[in-house]
């Protein structure tokens, strides 16, 4: 309940009295006996003094009513008139705060305002108020810094750029900006900068671990940012060789127990004393435990992540593991290809390639995994494939075939012009052309040319299905020949000899009518 005092001041205030305004608001605003603090309150009183002239109104809603209070109002483009005001007085944070109302309503705002905006803002960020520089940094880009690693054929003015988005960002974090530590924490990993990142992202990860291990029966799940921090901190140690491994595997435990599957790699690597290859780590001291590690990779990979498969494929080849198993090594590697793992993509390309002379056709399962690998950028993929399946030239007969061609004689011997089109495609030889078998020749990522039984002195060989157009023809061929097949209406088209004299016969009438002509 109010006093006396309060009360009569109260009455004065309703009644429209500045003074009696301005005295209200700034009970509300910092408390008294009898009556709550509170800022919405206190700022609907100091309006109406400050609409009355009242210097001192608009001075205290500037240094003390909060963007969160302001933005509530029914119109912060009004409420911005007062912060702007105290700002020409010389108030720093005042200037943060229209700033903020300018920018939460800034289809709204003017360009004048908007330009006042942002030279306040820059003003409070000079002044040293952390939050002015993080949302300075901000509006400078520091997003597009967050998201995009640093290239060395950056211009000059792109680095003046970027150098100045990171002293304001840098600023703010010094104040003790928890976003802006972590912005510039994502920043330095990003770009591989791993004790920048540990100087910025530890002191958070230890103060998050603090605070979770000092509730503990109420200790409350870490949150998936939380767990990713954890984890990326410890990475970061293990880059560089930190002598604290008690703290790296704590924080890799706590991440894999969280569920976070980077975590369940990194722990589960850690466990096995390896690193992604299957490579023993000399800087984790203690015994391997492979058959622990195991169970966190396979939980990591059950969330689809590669690379724990395939080091579970590393794990089953170690001559000291009790269950060693090339069977199951094997099985994990294709699991891990299968997930989109480059290296493990290329060893199966290169197993099967060493196995193409006890089996048949295990080039062509080769150029398939050597595919996917050279399509992640493997330059060892890209260059086996060179050597099983060049690249081809289109042959010059085909093209000159091609134009030969009209659409009165394709649709009079569909087969013919078919074969051609495949030839001008994927640079087959004639005999090439008129003797494959289509169907059984596409394998979908390659052909399969092998005219042996019928031309002797022919060689078999892999060509890559590489462009759409290549696919579009192979596939226009396809349905063409299973519809003769089927007893469709198109007629068989006889022997090579047969498809020979035709194809001779209809290329001279042509370059005879062509002569003709000319």
């Amino acid at each position: 309940m109010a006093n006396r005092e309060e009360l009569l001041i109260i009455r004065a205030a309703r009644a429209g009295q500045a003074q009696a305004q301005l005295a209200l608001g700034k009970r509300y605003l910092f408390g008294s006996a009898s009556l709550p603090q509170s800022q919405a309150t206190a700022l609907h009183w100091l309006e109406k003094a400050a609409e009355q002239n009242q210097q001192e109104a608009w001075v205290l809603i500037g240094e003390n009513v909060s963007f969160n209070v302001a933005c509530q109002h029914g119109d912060p483009l009004r409420v911005a008139l007062w912060y702007e005001r105290a700002f020409e007085g010389g108030s720093a944070r005042a200037g943060l705060v229209l700033a903020m109302l300018v920018f939460y309503s800034w289809a709204r705002a003017d360009q004048t305002l908007r330009q006042k905006s942002m030279r306040a803002l820059k003003t409070s960020a000079e002044f040293g108020l952390a939050d002015a520089q993080w949302l300075y940094a901000q509006q400078l880009g520091m997003h597009d810094l967050l998201t995009s690693k640093e290239t060395p054929d950056m211009s000059p003015q792109q680095q003046q750029r970027r150098d100045t988005v990171l002293e304001w960002a840098a600023n703010a974090a010094r104040g003790g900006v928890a976003d802006a530590q972590m912005a510039l924490a994502n920043h330095a990993w990003l770009n591989g900068n791993f004790l920048k990142f540990m100087f910025w992202a530890l002191p958070v990860a230890q103060e998050t671990d603090r605070r979770n291990s000092s509730m503990q029966s109420r200790r409350r799940p870490y949150t998936g940012k939380e767990l990713d921090l954890l984890t990326r901190c410890a990475q970061a140690m293990q880059a560089v060789a930190d002598p604290n491994v008690k703290l790296i595997e704590r924080y890799l435990r706590i991440g894999a127990e969280g569920g976070d599957i980077n975590a369940e790699l990194a722990y589960g690597l850690w466990i096995a004393r390896m690193d992604e290859h299957g490579n023993r780590v000399p800087g984790i001291p203690g015994v391997a435990h492979y058959k622990k590690a195991i169970r966190w990779l396979s939980l990591a990979a059950d969330q689809g992540n590669a690379a724990a498969w395939f080091a579970v494929s590393r794990i089953y080849l170690k001559p000291e593991f009790s269950r060693r198993s090339i069977a199951e090594s094997r099985r994990h590697l294709e699991m891990a290809a299968v997930a989109g793992h480059e290296r493990a993509q290329l060893e199966l390309g290169l197993v099967a390639w060493r196995a193409r002379r006890i089996e048949v056709r295990a080039d062509i399962r080769a150029v398939y995994w050597l595919q996917k690998a050279a399509g992640q950028g493997n330059d060892e993929a890209r260059g086996l494939l060179d050597k099983i399946a060049p690249p081809v030239r289109k042959a010059e007969w085909a093209v000159m075939a091609r134009t030969a061609f009209n659409r009165e004689i394709s649709s009079q011997y569909p087969f013919l012009a078919a074969r051609i089109e495949l030839a001008y495609w994927f640079g087959l030889t004639r005999a090439e052309a008129l003797l494959m078998d289509v169907e059984s020749s596409d394998h979908g990522h390659c052909l399969e040319i092998d005219i042996r039984s019928v031309h002797p002195r022919s060689r078999r060989r892999l060509i890559q299905v590489l462009t759409g157009d290549q696919r579009q023809a192979l596939d226009r061929a396809a349905r063409m020949f299973d519809a003769a097949e089927a007893g469709g209406e198109l007629g068989p088209e006889g022997t090579y000899r047969q498809r020979l004299y035709r194809f001779r016969t209809l290329i001279s009438q042509r370059r005879a009518h062509a002569s003709r002509r000319a």
